[in-house]
This record gives C-alpha cells, structure tokens and sequence, in this order.
C-alpha cells in the first residue's frame, strides 16, 4: 500500500469516527476506536500466521459460505483434540493465541447482523486477550474500554446496537483498502495524532507530533562520542519515562531498522492509565512482540518501578538511549528525602513549582556511559534561578549538557510555548556546548507550526557536524569560559542571535544623495516653467 493509501486510510477511519461518536466527546470515543484497530491487527496477524502454520490444512475461504464462520473456527470444530499443541506452537511463532469466536471477522459478522450476542462476545473477548492470548500480563489493557457505559447507550440493547454500528461502518471502511499489518499501524498512529489534534491540552498526556519525534530519534541513534560517524550498529536498550502512547520509542526502532541497525529492549513508564494501554496496544500493533519491550504503569518522579530501584550500582538498569517529552514545569512534592534519592543526591532537587529537572535527572541516573539522552523542556530550564540554577551549573561543570537546541513556538498540541531539546551524555568529547537556534526555522500552519523534512534534516546536520565555525544566525559552539561569564545562564539568543545586522548608513552619502535629488526638482522646475511661459501662463513660485 502506497503512503498516500495509508494517509487515506487513516482520513476514513477518522472520517467515521467523527460520524460516530454522537453525543460523546472525542477523547472517550478514541478509547474504542483504537481498541478495534487494535482488535483488527491482532486477528489479522494472528490468522495469516495460522494459515502458514497449518497449510494446506486450512480451510478454504470460499468453501466456508456466509453464515459468520472463519477459517479458523472452523478448523477448531474438526480438529478439536490438535487444539492444544496448535495453540502452543503459535504462543512459540507468534506469542499469543486468540480464539476463533473473537477474532475480528466473528465480531464483524455479529455486528452486521445486529446480533444481541455482540457486546457480551466482546466483553469476554476482551477479557480473554488480557488474562490468556499472552504469555506475558496483560491485565487491564481494555480498563478504559467501559462497553457497559451509558455513553453508548442506557440500555443493553441501546449499547449493543451502537456498538454494532460503530464496528460495522469500521469494517466497511477498511474493506475498501488493501490493508495489511503495517498499514493498520500507520493508521493507528494517524488516528492518535487526529485525536490529539482535537484533545488541546490534554494531547500533551499521550503525543509527541511527529516531526519532533524524528528530530530526538535522529539525536539518540546516532553515535554518541562521534555523530559524524552516523548511525549506531545497535541499541541494546532504549528507555523512555513518560512514553505516552508508545510513538517516540517506535520512531526509533523504525529508524534504527531503516539504517540497518538493530534495537534490543524497549522500555517505557506511562503514568496515566488510558495513555499506558494505548502504548501496549501501540507496540503490539507494530509488530513489536510482547518479549521485546516492558511498558510500566507507574509514577515516574516517585520511581516507583521496582526494577529502576535496583541499589546494587553493579545490577542498576542503564540504557544506551534515553527520551523524553515530560509534562512541562509539572508541579511536585515527594517530600524532604528527595535530596537523598539517587537520582538527585549529586545535582540537587528541582523546586517544588517545576520538576522538569527532576524528571531530567531521572534520565540521566538511568543512562549509559556511552549513552545518549534527548528530552524536551520548556525554554525556562535554560534560565531559571534558585535550585534550577545550581542544578543546571553542576550539570555544566559536569560536562553532561552536550547540545541545545531551540524549537520554534505551537508545535504542540497542548501549549503554544517555544520548547528547547536538550542532549546530555554523560561523557563527551567536545569541551564546549552546541546552540542550535531553529526558533525562526518553520511552516506557519492553521492550528500548529510545522517543521518540514528541511528544517528537521538542518537541526540534525547542525548536530552531527558540529561546525567548528558555526552557522551564521543558527548555531554555534560555545566554550565554558563564555558561559561562565553568563552565569551558566544557557537562554539561546544570547549566544545565537537570530537578528539581522542594521545595514551602516554614511551620512556624507546621505547628504550627496539629498543635494542630487534637490538639483534634480530644480531643473525639472526649470523645463515645466518654460513649458507654461510658451503657454502664455506664470510660472511656479
């Protein structure tokens, strides 16, 4: 399928949830059209790998008739005792088994034929792909999925219908695209951004737009002591602490495959329930296996990940990438032991009123030597006072803060504000710090700015090449002693300006100028004077 059949795609199925969802607000209705996307990828997924299994022992498509059977349910009926070892040898292929009774082409069929059975089959569908499709745990991934909520209608039958027209107007819009695995998970991301774009504030809980995605998963696949050298061979872990719907780590392992590289563990922390499960349901819908990433439901700034808390520093998890798009200037208060956490002990605690160095210090904690860390803040980190001031010195002094680079304003979804992107390493060669000023580098669009391909592949050559002499009005390496004599204060415009230089005026030029053009009225007076004496006419004063 083409990109612009994929785009498509994604335009229809948003075009019917819009049609849809009535009365209900977007970011509820979100919640269930995901999840029979979702519902859709893993019953594709599942029976392609189920028809390769079995061969020519699958039935015929064609053969079956029209009265809502499956290939597979009706293989289930005729080789019911090779059920069993069947479904072992697709949790080993596939990692996860769902009955015939709830694969998607069953749930279409109760619904185009208005079924009563329809909202009872998909709460025990549900159930089912929690508590026994995985070899891994996923309970509560349908928790935000409330199929009994009087939204959809006050009573059984009410809910039943709308449910029935919801999943058949779905299943009539992607039966007019050719659609396999990856193009559902494009549309999955598509329809996230749709909602987003309609969330306002609250997008900012589950999305990173697009283009800024690819401006840190550019940074942090790249080699870390020498990004000139291009893209890493491999990434054995990538961690992400506020991952929302999962779309940042997925950038990266697109990115880190398309350069022919390979990724290892994905982990990610979500903190609000609904945004946690579109992350799982993310991953899995992009083919990532249930074995290959750890999504967890937690309280980042409190760390409450039992595997982050590790006190051994021999056993200490530590990744080779680590980003991040933190709520910004989030306010906080976990308390006076804060100052002895481990994450904090050696930099300080951020104020109470924004924790936006405590979730970078978070990061941080948890990177590799040779690790990179992008992570996006708002512009006050670079110059705020008080605790923010010391934390950001020791990080200078440190030789932790490699580069900073300054976005344009409403990028985002949830504020207008500019954002800067800060990269750190724990180790890097370069004694100095690189400003990338991109304020002024933008599409002006309806809603949002927009940063095209151009300006992202800019932002990311400045990096990579580090240019010894700079880029007039756009970036520039900045040695310590300069940034000592500003007090540690990072604000971009004082090292990068982006102001245009007043072209110098010579005022001897001026004053020939003004004395040319005088004599030039005087002779024109001269011939219209004697143009009216010929006329017989007085002449002008």
């Amino acid at each position: 399928m083409t990109e612009n059949d994929q785009k498509q795609l994604g335009k229809t199925l948003w075009n019917i949830a819009d049609q849809l969802r009535g009365s209900m607000n977007a970011d509820d209705f979100r919640d269930y059209m995901l999840s029979f996307l979702f519902l859709r990828y893993l019953s594709d997924n599942y029976e392609q790998a189920a028809k390769r299994e079995l061969g020519a022992d699958y039935p015929d498509t064609n053969a079956i008739g029209n009265d809502g059977k499956t290939p597979l349910s009706v293989w289930y009926a005729d080789n019911a005792v090779d059920v069993v070892d069947f479904e072992k040898q697709m949790r080993r292929k596939v990692h996860y088994v769902i009955e015939p009774q709830y694969l998607w082409g069953s749930i279409v069929h109760l619904a185009k034929t208005q079924s009563d059975k329809l909202l009872a089959t998909l709460q025990s569908g549900f159930r089912y792909i929690e508590e026994e499709s995985f070899q891994s745990n996923f309970q509560g991934l349908f928790s935000e999925i409330n199929l009994a909520s009087e939204k959809l209608g006050r009573k059984y039958e009410d809910r039943n219908a709308k449910l029935c027209s919801i999943i058949s107007e779905l299943a009539r819009g992607m039966a007019l695209f050719s659609t396999d695995t990856d193009t559902l998970g494009d549309a999955y991301e598509y329809l996230i951004g749709q909602f987003a774009a309609g969330s306002g504030k609250k997008a900012g809980e589950f999305y990173t737009p697009q283009r800024i995605s690819d401006i840190l998963s550019a940074i942090v696949t790249l080699d870390s002591q020498a990004p000139e050298e291009g893209t890493r061979k491999k990434l054995e872990s990538v961690f992400d602490f506020a991952c929302g719907s999962g779309s940042l780590l997925l950038n990266i392992r697109h990115r880190m495959k398309e350069t022919g590289g390979s990724i290892g563990k994905i982990y990610g922390q979500e903190y609000n329930v609904t945004t946690y499960n579109l992350a799982r349901m993310n991953m899995l819908l992009h083919g990532v296996k249930d074995t290959e990433f750890e999504i967890y439901h937690g309280d980042t700034l409190a760390n409450s990940w039992d595997f982050l808390r590790e006190t051994n520093p021999a056993k200490k998890p530590q990744f080779d990438a680590v980003v991040a798009n933190p709520p910004f200037s989030y306010r906080w208060d976990l308390g006076e032991t804060m100052s002895e956490d481990m994450r904090f002990k050696n930099h300080g605690v951020a104020p109470k009123s924004a924790a936006d160095f405590a979730f970078l210090l978070h990061g941080l904690h948890y990177l590799k030597e040779d690790g990179v860390m992008a992570i996006i803040l708002p512009h006050g980190v670079l110059f705020r006072g008080g605790a923010e001031a010391r934390i950001r010195q020791k990080l200078l002094a440190d030789g932790h803060i490699d580069t900073v680079i300054g976005l344009p304003a409403n990028l985002f979804y949830s504020t207008g504000i500019p954002v800067c992107i800060l990269v750190l390493k724990k180790c890097k060669r370069p004694d100095d710090v690189l400003f990338i000023n991109a304020s002024e580098h933008f599409d002006k669009g309806k809603r949002q700015n927009q940063l095209t391909k151009e300006h992202i592949r800019k932002i990311i050559d400045t990096y990579q090449k580090r240019p010894e002499e700079g880029v007039p009005r756009y970036a520039r390496r900045v040695g310590m002693e300069e940034i000592e004599k500003n007090d540690f204060n990072l604000n971009i415009s004082r090292y990068v300006s982006t102001a245009v230089a007043e072209k110098e005026i010579v005022l001897s030029d001026v004053h020939q100028q003004l004395m040319d053009i005088e004599k030039d009225i005087a002779q024109a007076k001269a011939r219209h004077n004697a143009f009216l004496q010929e006329l017989g006419l007085p002449p002008l004063p």
